[in-house]
């Protein structure tokens, strides 16, 4: 037998009387769970990004990318800029498009680098090969944009190629010296070794075959004339000459790319991270704050002073949270304390090496980009 009560409470209620979800808007737990990645004691939860457009269209609700959306909650702001390196929040856009920044900034956007080298005289204990390799990884201050990128063919030229001479030697007797990258000097009308297919003559009038074939001078050119092109840094070591040691050579920098070698990479690193929210889901206050204080490792929290010698914990710095997550473990901490990422708010890191400043350099990776989607679009139509 089923008593009256029960009957009551297995009372089915027909379709048609449930409440009506409202149009466009989300119930809040979908809403979480499309704008936010919530981190757990365990693991992250809710990480996948919802992207069909009919995901929600049973509660009239539109998902899809609408062009205009998109150009209304877009949007950049700055936040540290520097000579060699800028933090700044992309807003409104999708991991795939953040990723898409970071890896055209890393692997496609133009450098010039010490490519071929020339060793007249290497007695130093790094090898050839070693030293070469060493020259290549040097940074050097010259806008890529004013070259041309130079193929097998090409000869090199004052539009393709850069020169650099180094000529260090360690006299006999003396203690042994440090070559550094300050010692690199600029040749701005070319390379002054002669060819060694070149014969040598007798006549004095006629101009020495070299390995490059500069029509003019570098430095007549009103681009070089008052930015003379060196290094970046002039404290990299690049040998140890011990006494009677000498080390001569030419290096020629050419223009390329990352996804070539890692050499014509501009930036040091670029990376992103979604902007973290850290919530407290009850007041905490006295020595339940101080605990909280003392749990973090960033100093993300603070103490208000909330009258009669009573504390409360406040959220002060959410933007240094790197979600280590030890505020949430212990006894019943999440319960007092959330933590979520925003899926469509990245804070962007651009550290460069210095050929370009960091601005110009994340305006460059704009322009690449916007090629790309320009070609996709011509091939589609």
């Amino acid at each position: 037998m089923v008593s009256a009560n029960e009957e009551q409470r297995t009372e089915k209620i027909p379709v048609w009387d449930l409440p009506d979800v409202p149009s466009g808007n989300l119930p809040a737990h979908l809403e979480l769970q499309r704008t936010r990645t919530v981190c757990t004691s365990d693991a992250p939860i809710h990480t996948e990004n919802i992207q069909y457009s009919g995901a929600y269209a049973s509660m009239g609700v539109d998902n899809s990318m609408r062009f205009e959306k998109f150009c209304k909650n877009f949007k950049v702001e700055v936040i540290r800029l520097g000579d060699d390196d800028m933090e700044f929040d992309m807003v409104g856009i999708d991991a795939s498009l953040a990723n898409a920044f970071r890896r055209i900034l890393i692997s496609e956007l133009p450098t010039m680098a010490i490519e071929n080298v020339l060793v007249a005289n290497n007695t130093s204990v790094v090898q050839d090969e070693v030293l070469a390799h060493r020259l290549g990884l040097i940074p050097l201050k010259v806008d890529p944009r004013l070259f041309n990128y130079k193929s097998e063919n090409d000869q090199p030229s004052e539009k393709n190629t850069i020169v650099f001479k180094l000529h260090s030697r360690c006299e006999k007797k003396s203690s042994r010296i440090n070559v550094k990258s300050s010692e690199l000097k600029w040749l701005p009308g070319g390379s002054e070794f002669a060819l060694s297919t070149e014969k040598p003559t007798q006549d004095s009038t006629s101009k020495i075959k070299t390995y490059t074939s500069f029509t003019c001078s570098q430095d007549s050119l009103p681009e070089f004339s008052s930015n003379p092109i060196a290094p970046t840094h002039d404290d990299i070591t690049l040998a140890v000459l011990g006494p009677g040691q000498e080390i001569e050579l030419e290096a020629h920098a050419v223009k390329g790319m990352g996804k070539t070698h890692a050499k014509w990479s501009p930036v040091a690193t670029a990376w992103y991270r979604m902007l973290p929210e850290v919530i407290l889901l009850q007041e905490i206050e006295d020595e339940k704050a101080e605990e909280l204080i003392k749990k973090c490792p960033l100093n993300v929290f603070d103490i208000e002073d909330i009258g009669k010698g009573r504390k409360r914990a406040t959220v002060a710095r959410p933007r240094s949270c790197t979600l280590c997550r030890e505020c949430i473990r212990g006894d019943d901490w999440d319960k007092l304390v959330a933590l979520q990422r925003v899926k469509d708010h990245f804070i962007f890191t651009i550290e460069s090496t210095g050929a370009l400043p960091p601005d110009v350099l994340f305006t460059e990776a704009v322009k690449i980009l916007e090629d790309k989607c320009e070609r996709v679009i011509t091939e589609m139509s």
